[in-house]
């Protein structure tokens, strides 16, 4: 639930929420690809007016357009035949939704520096959650006044609008001259606006107009139970949602980190040691967040803002719980001098900020006189977040066992960090999991093939003895001793009831070499003669 206050008796919320807007989207990414970032000031006079075009029931039409077309009156919706015969010179381009769709992502990860609470809007525009946030930029003016700064410098038209409802700041980013709502102040600000700035569906704005209802403000003094029955429910959410009245959520396209910790630089950083060093100076920071909470980091994030609007997020996780900023910093440098060739700084990072997203349960280990951890395995669990940082999560896998007794399918091979994370008990040691230890059992080989590969058996004992020679990869092999069979049924509820059963034999060779062989199937069946397979190598 949102903070509420009184203002002349009213319930206020003490939510605030930004709405972005980009009239111009589709335009500004293709001439931000022809021109460069600083494309407003490099545009030659001679740029044709730029028009995008969309198939829509079978006609090519607007779908959106740059400033210069706007200016000769053309609108989305109109049809490229008549666009064209009207102003021949303009030039038109085919829609790329997905491509359009990637750039207003990216900016919503650059309006991460202002807040984690960020949501898509449709397809042109955001929402910004910045309750809590605005006193950290001098205000909600200053914060405003920054964004649109940036957002123009990087050749972006963006209009803003701020409220205390999702509604009231969509409306005001489009529709008034004033981008700032106080808070109480939005059924003030939404009356004399038209229909469309409630979000309602074309045709309903239609059916509105036609008896009369053009403004917001004629929609509230109607009364409410004969609306909803000629224009449906949609219409009073909607007035509710704008005015507060209805809660509506701002859900963020990413998750929230449960801790970070940030700096603002005044000279931007281009070099990896300059980053390593925020990195552990961010580090120790958390330290003391982690141990107020009595937690370790799992998963941790370096988030890399460019001067320009690129943002880069580069991801780490740890075996265990981890809270020390020097193992942090060794961590992000793998991490970072794998991406060395791949990672750009452009003209230089102006914001760095380091974020927990995961975390675990931190239990202090029981060191002995010498000052050793007795059977830590913070040595092994640091060499593989080091490996993993620098290649990926699955670089080290760990075998696990799976509740089967076909000896290919009994283990299963997962990322280290996951087995440390299959037991919620926080004092677990590496590698330890939540599945039982298989209790001691017939001997099984050191090497255990992913499958059984068949092998041609020659001489074999019937109806259940070893073979006397088997050839195995074009070589043949003199068997010199056996030990078996050792019966394993087939599991009939996942292979079906005709998959056969297999006799297993430990069979050593004449020059010492040891394999583990089965039968799978009976001599003399209707089945057929059965087949031989090597499971496995013994040491």
């Amino acid at each position: 639930m949102n903070a509420h206050s009184k203002k002349d008796g009213q319930m206020v919320s003490a939510q605030r929420i930004m709405a972005l807007w980009f009239p111009h989207l589709s335009t500004e990414r293709i001439l931000r690809q022809r021109l460069g970032r600083s494309w407003r000031s490099s545009r030659p006079r001679t740029q044709p007016p730029l028009v995008i075009s969309h198939r829509e029931k079978n006609t090519q039409r607007i779908a959106a357009l740059d400033e210069q077309a706007e200016r000769l009156r053309l609108k989305p919706g109109m049809g490229i035949a008549d666009a064209r015969a009207m102003h021949p010179g303009i030039e038109i381009v085919e829609a790329d939704t997905q491509a359009d769709r990637r750039l207003l992502e990216s900016l919503a990860d650059w309006c991460d520096r202002y807040t984690p609470l960020v949501a898509l809007d449709g397809q042109d525009g955001l929402f910004l959650d910045i309750t809590g946030c605005a006193h950290l930029f001098g205000g909600e003016k200053s914060m405003l006044d920054d964004m649109l700064s940036r957002f123009f410098h990087q050749g972006f038209d963006v209009r803003a609008g701020l409220a205390s409802t999702p509604g009231a700041a969509w409306a005001a980013a489009r529709f008034c001259a004033t981008s700032v709502v106080s808070p109480g102040e939005e059924k003030k600000t939404m009356a004399p606006l038209p229909l469309a700035a409630l979000r309602l569906a074309p045709e309903t704005v239609a059916s509105l107009e036609s008896v009369g209802l053009r403004t917001t403000g004629a929609i509230l003094q109607a009364p409410r139970a004969p609306l909803a029955r000629r224009f449906g429910k949609a219409l009073l959410m909607r007035l509710d949602q704008a005015l507060g009245h209805l809660e509506e959520a701002v859900s963020p396209r990413l998750p929230v980190a449960p801790l970070s910790v940030e700096r603002h630089l005044s000279e931007p950083i281009m070099q990896m040691d300059e980053i390593e060093r925020l990195v552990l100076l961010l580090a120790r920071s958390l330290k003391a967040d982690l141990e107020r909470r009595g937690e370790g980091a799992r998963a941790l994030q370096l988030l890399l803002f460019r001067v320009d609007g690129a943002v880069s997020r580069i991801g780490v996780g740890t075996s265990r719980p981890l809270r020390e900023p020097g193992l942090i910093g060794k961590l992000f440098h793998e991490r970072l001098a794998a991406l060395e060739d791949v990672l750009d700084a452009g003209y230089g990072f102006d914001l760095v900020r380091l974020s927990v997203l995961a975390t675990a349960p931190f239990e202090m280990d029981q060191t002995d006189f010498t000052g050793d951890v007795s059977g830590s395995d913070e040595d092994l669990a640091l060499f593989v977040d080091r490996v993993s940082a620098r290649q990926d999560s699955n670089a080290v896998l760990k075998p696990v066992p799976v509740e089967s007794h076909i000896p290919e399918r009994a283990v299963s091979f997962v990322p280290f960090a996951e087995t440390g994370k299959a037991s919620g008990h926080a004092g677990n040691r590496v590698g330890e999991t939540a599945l039982a230890r298989p209790s001691p059992g017939p001997e099984r080989p050191i090497r255990l093939f992913p499958q059984p590969e068949q092998v041609e058996v020659m001489a074999a004992e019937v109806p259940d003895g070893p073979p006397a020679r088997f050839r195995w990869r074009r070589a043949l092999y003199e068997v010199a001793r056996a030990e078996g069979p050792e019966r394993i049924s087939p599991e009939w509820w996942r292979d079906g009831a005709d998959e056969a059963t297999r006799d297993y034999f430990r069979i050593e060779d004449a020059d010492g070499r040891r394999y583990w062989l089965f039968r799978q199937g009976f001599y003399g069946t209707t089945q057929g003669n059965p087949r031989w397979f090597l499971q496995g190598l013994f040491a």
